[in-house]
């Protein structure tokens, strides 16, 4: 039953990112920007032929390597290795961004990416890529803290 409503939650994070980059691409024009929170935030529709901020990479090999990453999350998911909790839904939110970008680059070759942040000067970028940054990083803070938590049980336990 977890398997089902991983997959449905995996599936529904990938239509939402299809959905909205569908929405943006009818809206806008690649290259068109339209203000939505001045000197804050705007929606800057891009084509993104490259991998990740801007670096340039070969449309097969990011698939085939997107696609690699991805069987290996689920395979743990799947295997139980990582068990339901927060870096089990870590996980299913990384590989839904994933297979949101992954859709992009088989349909159109390229990665559509809109959202653009005014006040700082960063990579314009889509929903896909928020899933996997804010999973990526809440698996990297998880990671440290256990990593911290763990270490102090050990040293009360030589202490103790």
């Amino acid at each position: 039953m977890t398997a089902v409503i991983t997959l449905l939650i995996v599936a529904a994070l990938a239509a939402i990112d299809q959905w909205i980059k569908y929405a943006v691409t009818h809206a806008l024009s690649p290259g068109e920007e339209r203000m939505l929170i001045p000197g804050v935030l705007q929606l800057h529709s891009t084509e993104n032929d490259g991998a990740m901020m801007g670096l340039p990479g070969n449309r097969a090999v990011m698939i085939v390597a997107a696609a690699l990453v991805l069987a290996v999350l689920l395979y743990l998911i799947f295997s139980k290795r990582i068990k339901v909790g927060f870096l089990y839904g870590c996980l299913t939110i990384v590989i839904a961004g994933g297979l949101g970008n992954i859709i992009d680059r088989i349909r159109f070759g390229f990665v559509i990416d809109y959202i653009e942040v005014l006040f700082v000067d960063f990579y314009i970028f889509n929903f896909a890529d928020c899933l996997i940054t804010v999973g990526a990083f809440a698996i990297l803070f998880y990671e440290i803290f256990d990593f911290i938590r763990t270490g102090r049980k050990k040293k009360e336990r030589t202490d103790g």
